[in-house]
């Protein structure tokens, strides 16, 4: 049984950052005790600490790490605080969350630590408080998309409270759905990189008792051809402002298949995930990951010695294939959405 306390996937415990380390489940529910910012860093690059909102969390309680370590005599050295905030930033380029979240904690440095802290763990309350909003929001309208039967929904990655402080986004309506009884079945994409899907999101449907299948990813659009999904749940990383939205890699290609099946496909998401100064996602940033997590998994080598991978974490949706893109304050319908039934407008 995991204590209530550790609901939350990160936590601030006396100059320390707690977080669930995300390698180690399903087998293994412990929590990480990060002092450095060297620590904090290699924990979201290792994806220890992963799902934009929450590494955006934690890139903010990072900012506090470094403000309380270069401290002195009530003095704070903030060259080297903005400097481990730089490479905070940097860890993880494609999900907006993180540069904001350590700009946002950074603009509290000359106020004191203990200013950086309390601004950053406002942000985990803010986070709980709109990913609950966001999930009300997303739950109602796939209940008016799917109105007359318990859905089938497919969803990719993890988007539940593993991916942020608390709630969840994508799979946060997913289980606001199941309390409501509305929930026939999720199948679930495995999911690269680390098949965050069939680790992570199967054992948080597990705990929470949503029926559920673990889907091969590439058996999701036979999936939708022999009609036992209703709707698509993603979430995102980044989204332009014109409703490009980058995700974990295959969100494209369910996209794609949804839209040839006449299928919602509907995004949730904070609105610290959108980039309105980016005008499309042809600016996104992708990232590639390790050759090793393809050639081989868990320490065994699957492929020839030396073979070449292409290995990217995310890709980027098309805001026409859109259904509705849902955060905390909006329901967001991109013009050009295959879902013509659906008129483009934003709702609040």
């Amino acid at each position: 049984m995991i204590s209530p306390r550790l609901r939350l996937s990160l936590s601030w415990d006396d100059g320390r950052i707690l977080a669930v380390d995300q390698r180690a489940l399903p087998r293994e529910y412990r929590l990480l005790r990060l002092e450095t910012v060297d620590q904090l860093i290699e924990a979201i690059a290792s994806l220890a600490i992963r799902g934009a909102p929450a590494i955006g969390l934690a890139g903010a309680l990072g900012v506090a790490l470094s403000a309380y370590r270069h401290n002195s005599d009530g003095r704070t050295d903030e060259a080297a605080v903005k400097a481990d905030a730089a490479r905070l930033s940097a860890a993880r380029p494609t999900a907006v969350n993180l540069a904001w979240a350590v700009r946002r904690a950074v603009r509290r440095l000359a106020d004191g630590p203990e200013a950086v802290l309390a601004e950053a763990m406002g942000m985990l309350e803010e986070d709980a408080t709109a990913n609950r909003a966001a999930v009300v929001r997303a739950a109602d309208l796939v209940q008016s998309l799917v109105p007359d039967r318990p859905v089938r929904i497919l969803t990719h990655c993890n988007t539940g409270r593993l991916a942020t402080a608390a709630v969840g986004t994508a799979l946060g309506a997913i289980l606001e759905l199941h309390e409501r009884g509305r929930v026939a079945e999720v199948l679930v994409d495995e999911t690269r990189p680390l098949l965050q899907g069939a680790r992570l999101t199967a054992w948080e449907l597990g705990e929470a008792g949503v029926p559920y299948r673990l889907c091969v990813d590439s058996a999701a659009a036979a999936a939708m051809a022999r009609g036992m999904v209703d709707c698509v749940l993603a979430g995102a990383d980044r989204i332009a402002a014109n409703g490009d939205v980058a995700n974990k890699i295959g969100t494209y290609g369910l996209a794609v298949a949804a839209a040839r099946h006449g299928l919602p496909f509907v995004i949730v998401a904070p609105e610290s995930s959108w980039d309105r100064e980016l005008a499309d996602g042809s600016g996104i940033v992708v990232e590639e990951r390790d050759p090793g997590e393809v050639t081989g998994f868990a320490g065994v080598e699957a492929a020839p010695a030396g073979a070449a991978v292409f290995n990217p974490a995310f890709d980027v949706t098309p805001a026409e294939l859109v259904t509705a893109i849902v955060s905390e304050v909006q329901v967001f319908r991109p013009h050009g959405s295959h879902s013509t039934s659906y008129p483009c407008e934003v709702s609040t």
